[in-house]
């Protein structure tokens, strides 16, 4: 299936959130996921269905100053 990444079309076949984040690369990483507009917060990854043409946001924290 084909979802949005950060603006980005990605095709996929993950079923979830968790293992789209593992297909890249980022699924031990300390990042804040949307999905369609909704936060989706670390403990429900696993639970967030994935579907064709989903939004998906991924931010990473960045720290300087």
């Amino acid at each position: 299936m084909r979802i949005l990444v950060n603006g980005a079309w990605r095709e996929t076949a993950a079923p979830d959130l968790a293992t789209v984040l593992e297909e890249m690369g980022l699924g031990g990483a300390a990042v804040a996921t949307a999905l369609n507009g909704e936060f989706v917060p670390t403990s429900a990854r696993d639970g967030a269905r994935m579907a064709e043409g989903d939004r998906l946001e991924v931010l990473a924290p960045m720290q300087g100053g």
